[in-house]
């Protein structure tokens, strides 16, 4: 749930928060999307002012956009209220808090996934070669050498028949957590189904980070864990896998991403994938990204792998991702036949459930607007819950402004619908649906009644930048503007 309105964390400019560390005359300089300078939570002693000589490291990064900050070195994080705390106590030689409370459910989430981690085996250690050659074939990885596998510490989990990607702490390498990933045939087509540990909104892995040197300025992003083996295999490239894949990319990565230079964004085959790439690129600021644009000579790293693509020709074509204000046709050209050659993927998101629905609106589409109007109790917000859900079980990103009805009767009406089932008749049942409906990317305001419009919108762009939302429903308008703005051209 986002931040109440009495609460949400007040909005701080870039040029506050120059001028907060000049004035405390704490060194910084400029990253991409963040402003790094030494730590507060390193230096071992308390009266060690944090600009303590030149030589201290800049570990501290905050973020451009909101204020948030995290210290790389010791993993301590916080907002900008948080910072300036811990500034005011430094001068009161009071030392910062400790980071080192790991929450309960984080220990506990690196404690399973250390016995799932010891259970697993290295995929070239099954009992023969058949098992290790039909297991690489179903994940379609034949083509992935032992030697890859080994450096990024790729595991098989037989009882599970799943593959595991570790996620270990950037800092000492200890385990943190992990994503399972298995197979499943449905007729003729494969679905990759994930698990992750801890739960996915706490999973903040960069598959490959560990293997990343501190000299390495270019990066190639990608989707899935994968890819990234593909591209550094076939490329010898620095890849990272973001972990949850193109349905966003978490403020709380950006600092792990400010020592390069160069990022190349290869997410994926889809026009989504296309879509979550540009969104990204505005993140992690746009003058140093290249995006790969999705087609039939360029899909995915893994694919492309298997079809024995030149990958360095491919990344040489990537597209710068910022242009000029002014472009001809010609920029625009490639752009256009993609949209012509991908006409079903053009019209959007399509709904799994309301298939007459499709024949209308085509799909869920970024930028557009649609108003759903009805006499009070003919389902508005029924129908709205389901046809949003719908979109959410599909990844898209979902916010949700409930100014008529609360938050808890909105949710259980969409977990009954996830559900499929009445679970007050089944009460034992309620943990295993709340654990899966938790996990879809579903947002909502804590805002009831009317409101002011500007406090709304700030929310809503909030939620955009911290979780990529791409869409955002208002039920309903009347009760958000309440009855003094009847007259106001609405």
């Amino acid at each position: 749930v986002l931040p109440s309105p009495e609460g949400p964390a007040p909005s701080v400019s870039i040029t506050e928060i120059r001028q907060y560390l000049r004035a405390h005359d704490i060194p910084f300089h400029d990253g991409y999307s963040c402003l790094h300078t030494p730590s507060l939570f390193t230096a071992g002693h308390a009266d060690q002012p944090p600009q303590a000589g030149a030589s201290a490291p800049y570990t501290l990064f905050i973020d451009k956009t909101t204020g948030s900050f995290l210290c790389t070195a010791t993993l301590a994080e916080g907002t900008w209220q948080d910072f300036q705390a811990n500034v005011e106590l430094r001068h009161r030689g009071i030392p910062p808090a400790s980071s080192e409370e790991m929450e309960e459910d984080m220990r506990q989430a690196s404690e399973d996934a250390r016995c799932i981690w010891d259970r697993a085996l290295p995929l070239w250690e099954l009992l023969d070669e058949e098992e290790t050659n039909k297991t690489k074939a179903m994940f379609g990885i034949s083509l992935v050498s032992n030697a890859t596998l080994k450096r990024f510490g790729v595991r098989y989990l037989r009882t599970a028949k799943s593959l595991v990607f570790p996620w270990f702490s950037p800092r000492n390498t200890t385990l943190k957590g992990l994503k399972l990933v298995r197979v499943e045939k449905k007729g003729n087509t494969i679905a990759y189904l994930e698990e992750t540990l801890p739960r996915i909104d706490s999973y903040h892995n960069l598959f490959g980070l560990p293997l990343i040197g501190c000299r390495d300025t270019e990066l190639v992003l990608t989707g899935w864990e994968l890819d990234a083996l593909a591209l550094h295999q076939a490329a010898g490239v620095a890849s990272l896998a973001l972990p949850r894949g193109t349905t966003c990319l978490p403020p709380a990565l950006l600092p792990y991403l400010e020592q390069f230079k160069r990022i190349t964004l290869w997410l994926g085959e889809d026009l989504r994938s296309w879509e979550a790439a540009k969104l990204f690129a505005r993140k992690l600021s746009l003058k140093r990204c290249s995006l790969v644009r999705p087609g039939n000579l360029q899909p995915r790293p893994l694919e492309a792998l298997n079809q024995g693509l030149n990958f360095t020709k491919i990344l040489r074509a990537a597209l710068p991702a910022s242009h000029k204000s002014i472009i001809s046709f010609r920029q625009l050209r490639e752009e256009v036949f993609g949209e012509l050659s991908n006409t079903e993927q053009v019209a959007g998101v399509k709904w799994m459930r309301f298939p007459e629905l499709n024949k209308l609106l085509k799909g869920h589409r970024k930028g557009e607007l649609t108003v759903f109007t009805g006499p009070t109790g003919s389902g508005k917000t029924t129908f709205i819950s389901e046809y949003a859900l719908d979109l959410c079980m599909q990844g898209v990103c979902t916010l949700w402004g409930s100014f008529e009805i609360n938050n808890v009767r909105l949710a259980k009406i969409m977990l009954t619908q996830f559900a499929g089932r009445r679970l007050e008749d089944q009460l034992e049942l309620y943990d295993e649906w709340a654990d899966r409906f938790e996990d879809l990317p579903l947002y909502f305001m804590t805002f009831h009644g009317q409101q002011n419009i500007k406090t709304v919108i700030d929310t809503m762009q909030h939620a955009v930048y911290m979780y990529d939302i791409t869409h955002v429903i208002i039920d309903n308008l009347q009760f958000m503007m309440g009855q003094d703005h009847l007259s106001v051209d609405r």
